[in-house]
């Protein structure tokens, strides 16, 4: 069962954008951000009614996921719609991978004692590494198709700074306020929602058409990739382990670039997944996983030692909530 929630998730995850490109069809980017953290929170709404968890009574917590709501929902929802009028759906997907990275550059910001040493140290220098080798810099001069997607990989980048800084914030004031996943990611998309739906009459704007198809991307990119993906993984953490269900991070720009390929026909540039490559070994040897690999091959017992909070956090937030 374990193993078809895995797959679930990659599918998803790696659907969303996909269904993103489709809804930028006929609704403007700042329209299908807000569609899907709105649709993510009443699908997850639903599920806290349902199960019969409490909502939070605490108004400091609740002040603290709206940061977090902020930071890992409406910006970045903002900005990967955005992006992706541009940016092909499958480089997108990928730059979703630098997430681990960008994370623990930010935790040292807020927990000075997670500072970068030796190992993580170099995972993030290749992860930038395999991020300029994405962006190909030599392919920017001469061609203009690929120069104008330059500001939409900005964007991409800061959605995956976004997320870093929200992730490395929510385990500084959130993760030990005692309330399971589910109900806290609840409150942060109902807040996210809540607040995209303030500046929606200035930002949501533009004309509105909508076909069955743009309606079942949107309905699957808001409550399966922004709510029931969620609760899946959640459940995924909770059965193996953070680390180990943050692997399907190594699989959604998989399943993104070759949706993006077969369905809408976009054309892979050969440094798009190499770079991608080079972004995910970066994250392996950051996390640990290379290490621990090699020890379990010495071993003969496939575990090894435990990673440091750092490498944990950069493994676990990905697992929870860098969703496209």
């Amino acid at each position: 069962m374990n193993g078809i929630l895995f797959v679930l998730v990659a599918l998803t995850w790696g659907s969303s954008f996909l269904f993103m490109k489709i809804g930028l069809e006929g609704l403007s980017p700042q329209q299908v951000a807000l569609g899907r953290v709105l649709l993510g929170a009443l699908t997850l709404v639903a599920i806290l009614l349902v199960t019969r968890r409490r909502w939070p009574r605490s108004i400091r917590l609740w002040g603290h996921l709206l940061v977090v709501a902020v930071f890992l929902n409406a910006v970045p929802s903002s900005l990967v719609a955005w992006a992706e009028q541009t940016v092909p759906s499958g480089l997108a997907s990928i730059y979703n991978a630098t997430t681990p990275i960008m994370v623990l550059l930010a935790l040292p910001l807020l927990l000075p004692a997670e500072r970068l040493r030796g190992r993580q140290l170099a995972g993030v220098l290749i992860g930038i590494l395999g991020v300029l080798v994405l962006v190909g810099p030599w392919s920017l001069v001469g061609d203009p198709a690929v120069l104008a997607t330059v500001p939409g990989q900005v964007a991409l980048i800061g959605m995956t700074a976004c997320y870093g800084f929200g992730l490395a914030y929510m385990r500084r004031f959130v993760a030990g306020s005692g309330y399971d996943a589910i109900t806290l990611t609840t409150v942060q998309l109902t807040l996210g929602a809540g607040l995209m739906l303030l500046v929606a009459p200035f930002t949501a704007t533009g004309a509105v058409h909508l076909d069955w198809r743009i309606v079942a991307a949107m309905v699957a990119l808001g409550c399966l990739g922004t709510g029931l993906a969620y609760a899946w993984n959640t459940g995924l953490v909770q059965a193996w382990g953070a680390a180990r269900a943050s692997t399907v991070t190594y699989l959604t720009p998989v399943v993104g670039v070759v949706l993006g390929v077969l369905v809408l026909g976009e054309r892979v540039r050969w440094n798009e997944p190499v770079g991608g490559v080079v972004i995910l070994l970066g994250i392996a040897l950051a996390s640990g996983m290379l290490r621990r690999r090699a020890r379990g091959v010495a071993d003969g017992a496939g575990t090894g030692p435990a990673v440091t909070p750092a490498a944990a956090a950069a493994a676990e937030p990905v697992s929870r909530s860098a969703r496209p």
